[in-house]
This record gives structure tokens, sequence and C-alpha cells, in this order.
């Protein structure tokens, strides 16, 4: 049983897919299962993923496109690693990201780490200031902004059990984390550039059409809070979101 499960979506990413195929194979830390979901692409993704004849690769084709969250859910559901971690089919690691991000685990007795992670363009240049972990996250300071990045983070199944994503929400990520973290303390900071994430115009993440919505649901329906309640920490949410990508490049 590897020690590590990387987990990934896979829709329409033959553009970008090489560059993070490449990034997890070169990773220094070599105990891992790599569980790739497609997600009914109609691009090349499949083929550009066969191409790689290494054990550690499980590619899962979906019968069925069912959104980012419904993909990683079937491959976690595959997932035997003590340690998991997800990686999106543009986003990049470098070589050290898992080996770092064990060795931290393990120092720290931590269930949650997240590390700094570089804001890239699509061709992975510096567009914006590096988002930097520099806090312990807890579940009341989540609630105001979503300090924990996919392709920045890893948790202990062991110790914490397997998460999985709601299926109907755009925030899946953030209900996510939320219910992984009203089981434990908090999350540790590692303090060091470990990832980059493509900034890509057009993609889902990067939408504000009906956003505001979206992540008031995120309180109202799937944390059960009053309305007051969800429309006070939506509005602190969207104040911090905007300090998070107006930050220039220095």
């Amino acid at each position: 049983m590897p020690q590590v499960s990387i987990i990934t979506p896979c829709y329409n990413s033959s553009d970008f897919l090489e560059d993070t195929l490449k990034s997890v194979l070169s990773q220094t830390f070599t105990d891992w299962e790599w569980i790739i979901t497609d997600d009914k692409s109609h691009d090349n993704s499949v083929e550009i993923i066969k191409k790689y004849k290494d054990s550690r690769i499980i590619l899962i084709e979906s019968d069925k496109n069912g959104g980012a969250g419904h993909a990683r859910n079937l491959s976690l559901e595959k997932a035997t690693g003590k340690y998991i971690t997800f990686l999106d089919a543009d986003d990049y690691w470098e070589p050290n990201f898992i080996e770092e991000m064990v060795n931290f685990m393990k120092s720290e007795n931590s269930e949650l780490a997240y590390c700094t992670y570089a804001r890239c363009d699509e061709n992975l240049q510096p567009k914006i200031a590096d988002f930097e972990a520099d806090i312990e996250v807890n579940f009341d300071n989540l609630l105001k902004t979503c300090r924990l990045s996919l392709l920045a983070s890893m948790y202990d199944s062991e110790r914490v059990g397997k998460e999985f994503f709601p299926e109907n929400s755009k925030r899946e990520d953030h209900v996510m984390w939320l219910n992984l973290l009203k089981k434990i303390p908090e999350g540790k900071p590692l303090k060091k550039t470990l990832a980059k994430y493509r900034m890509r115009e057009g993609s889902v993440s990067r939408k504000k059409t009906n956003i505001m919505k979206d992540q008031y649901l995120v309180y109202k329906d799937y944390m059960n809070f009053s309305t007051f309640k969800s429309l006070y920490y939506t509005a602190n949410w969207a104040f911090n979101g905007f300090k998070k990508y107006s930050k220039a490049f220095n």
C-alpha cells in the first residue's frame, strides 16, 4: 500500500496535462499512487495519460460528465494511501512537494498541512504574488476565506478518514475542507513554495458569474447556518477574496 494517494480530476486538459504528468513523475518521493479520473473528456486527454506506462498511475474513465467533485470522489473511493493530496490536471508541483509535505506532517504530528504556492499565468510564469501559508487554519477562520488550495494541501486519511466532495456544489472544495476541519483542531502551514497554480482565463474556478450565490449556499445549505449568518460569512469571504487576488506581484 502506497504512503500517498494523489487525486486528480481531468476534463479536456490536453493543453497542460503533459506538464502536470511530468511534475508528478519527477517527485523525489516515489511511494505514491496517482488516481486520475477522466470526466468524459472529448479531447485527447485519455490518450496522453495512457502514453505514460507507470504502474502507479491508475486511470478511471467516468461513464458520465459529473464535474470535478464527482471525478475526485471516484478517485477517492479507490485511494489506499495514508496521506491524501490533490492535483488538478493543469497544475504543477515542484519535485520536492510530496517529500516536503510528508516530512512536515510527520515532524509536526499534523493531520492536515498546506504550503505556499505560486500563482502563475498559463505558461507557469508568476502572475501575482505567491499565496502564503502563514497561519494555522481552523474551522472558524476557514469560514471567512478558503486558505486551503487543493494543489497545496495534504491530510492524513488514517487519522481523519476520507473526506468526500459534495457533487452538487460549485464550491465543493471549500465545503470539503470545512467538513474536515470539523473533525480536527487545525491545519499546519509549511512556509515553502512547493506548487504552481495556473490562473487560467475562462476556467470554472475563475468565472465570477453567480459565485457569490454559490458561496452563500456553502453556509446556508452545507453548514446549515441562518440566513443572516450565511450573509455575514459570504461578505467576509468576498472581502478576503478581493484581497487574495488583488495582491500585486513584487
